[in-house]
């Protein structure tokens, strides 16, 4: 049955399909679904007729589980796979399997919980629906009209009786040249989805993208195996991640968008100011009632105070950072509840653990390699307002510094930058727009040239890992690494050993672009 679109539904998805492209989302017009695992559970059907096949071939299974394999698969192949038939007595088998299944077997089915729902949303958003089964196309037709669902389709393509068109790449291949008739077919706007390893080879086989569903018979080992290109774990899941960027968003004027950024980071620097001054009053007091110990306090030989040590100086950014990321925890809270939900449809697959070692790696050569730069053209000597915050930060013992800087600083700055900053603008900007103006601002924040623009670089490359990963817990542990490793190799005046020359500073410079590009080279999300 072919569906009618009106003219709103084409514009309601031109429309979403431009806004979600200028945000990075890649949302597709054109779904073709498998069947068996996908839209209906088929087990008691599929394994009880594959069982009266066997019987019928001298073979005896009890077990319906073990037969569950059959389901998705060529049956013929399954056959010849499984139990070692040859060509001729696969054919034989199939022609029992059929007996049984055309009368019987074929309702011995159920569809999946929220299946209709999901089909009826996804073409009122005007999209073009299709199912593509390895199953013959006139029992594929007779099971949707069995559970009303055929209504929802334009094209239904399944294999031949005859045993032709078996192979999942030839009916993707058919299913798009029925739905897109006379136009050029845009397989860039296709996704094939399926619950196992040889729907996503297929698709890719065909030229487009896979989405696999483990709710089906296909486990995430064999997806993955496969290379899909999206997992999805439930029905729910499905359509969320079909829907990305259909979502209507509360439109915001440019005040709003420029006070939903600014004001929690006027906030977050107001009240860190209080925060640091208030302990300071708490520590001069303390220090006047208790002249004891020498950790935070420096005392004359009559016992009164006389200053306060760069420990001191350390607590009270500490306190500073605590009080300011206390004031910014529900708006981080509910910006990075959002942000989650987003990211996640993104990045359904997971990424090898390769991955992750490029991050790091990338972090470690940007980390020297900036500071080992800054070093060598001199520009750490000439920033008056640089060393005095050099000499603020290591005038406290070891431990208690990475404590501040190395722990507390990273994880509060990250909510604050990327967990509000840059997920605020993620929602209505390029992603490499976002993450060029959210490291400015990081910059800036740092209120002198030498961090200002070490932090501009280091943002972008934790904004882009953020992005890329998806999941806040890595530019928190990229931030702490770069952190961590900056104030150690400060601390421990690598500058006047042989580390510091061009070739290391060059080298480390060339680590992290090569680790930015395998990153890169892997998953495009620029």
């Amino acid at each position: 049955m072919e569906v009618r679109l009106n003219k709103n539904a084409y514009s309601t998805i031109d429309l979403s399909a431009r806004r979600s492209a200028q945000m990075g989302i890649r949302m597709k017009k054109y779904l073709l679904f498998d069947l068996d695992g996908t839209l209906t559970d088929p087990k008691t059907g599929i394994c009880t007729c594959v069982q009266y096949a066997l019987s019928s071939m001298g073979i005896e299974e009890p077990d319906l589980d073990k037969l569950e394999p059959f389901i998705g698969p060529p049956l013929k192949d399954s056959f010849m796979k499984f139990y070692n038939m040859s060509e001729e007595q696969a054919q034989t088998a199939l022609e029992k399997y059929r007996e049984r299944f055309q009368d019987k077997g074929i309702f011995e089915n159920k569809i999946y919980p929220g299946i209709p729902e999901m089909l009826q949303i996804l073409l009122s958003k005007g999209m073009f629906l299709a199912v593509a089964s390895s199953k013959p196309t006139v029992f594929v037709e007779k099971i949707l009209e069995h559970f009303n669902i055929k209504r929802f389709f334009k094209v239904i393509v399944g294999s031949e009786l005859d045993g032709t068109r078996v192979n999942k790449d030839e009916i993707v291949e058919e299913a798009l040249k029925q739905l897109f008739g006379d136009q050029p077919v845009d397989k860039s706007q296709v996704y094939m989805i399926g619950d196992r390893s040889f729907d996503a080879e297929g698709a890719h086989k065909a030229g487009v993208e896979s989405v696999g569903v483990t709710y089906g018979y296909g486990s995430m080992e064999e997806l993955k195996e496969a290379k899909a290109d999206f997992i999805v774990r439930s029905v729910e899941e499905l359509q969320k991640f079909l829907l990305r960027g259909t979502e209507e968003q509360r439109k915001l004027t440019p005040f709003q968008r420029v006070w939903q950024l600014f004001f929690p980071l006027l906030l977050f620097v107001l009240v860190k100011a209080v925060g640091i001054n208030m302990m300071g009053i708490v520590l001069q007091t303390l220090g006047n009632t208790i002249p004891v110990g020498s950790f935070l306090f420096v005392h004359d030989e009559t016992g009164q105070l006389v200053a306060l040590t760069g420990n001191a100086g350390t607590l009270m950014q500490i306190a500073g950072f605590v009080a300011g990321l206390a004031v910014i925890w529900k708006i981080s809270r509910s910006t990075l509840r959002k942000a989650a939900d987003s990211m996640k449809l993104l990045h359904i697959k997971g990424d090898p653990a390769k991955c992750y070692l490029f991050a790091g790696f990338a972090t470690v050569g940007a980390v020297l390699g900036f500071n080992l730069l800054f070093s060598l053209s001199g520009i750490m000597d000439h920033s008056e307002m640089y060393q005095a915050v050099v000499e603020d930060q290591y005038s406290a013992v070891v431990w208690f510094g990475l404590l501040c800087y190395g722990f507390v600083t990273p994880y509060a700055e990250e909510v604050l930058f990327r967990g509000i900053i840059y997920n605020c603008m993620r929602r209505s900007m390029k992603v490499k727009t976002a993450i060029f103006v959210s490291a400015m601002i990081f910059g800036m924040y740092h209120m002198n040239a030498v961090q200002g623009i070490y932090a501009f670089l280091l943002g972008c490359i934790i904004a882009y890992a953020y992005e890329y990963f998806g999941d806040f817990r890595i530019p928190i542990v990229i931030h702490v690494i770069a952190n961590v490793l900056a104030y150690c190799l400060t601390y421990t005046s690598l500058a006047v050993s042989g580390f510091v020359c061009w070739p290391v500073c060059i080298l480390f410079l060339a680590v992290m672009s090569i680790c930015l590009f395998l990153l890169h080279r892997e998953k495009n999300i620029l």
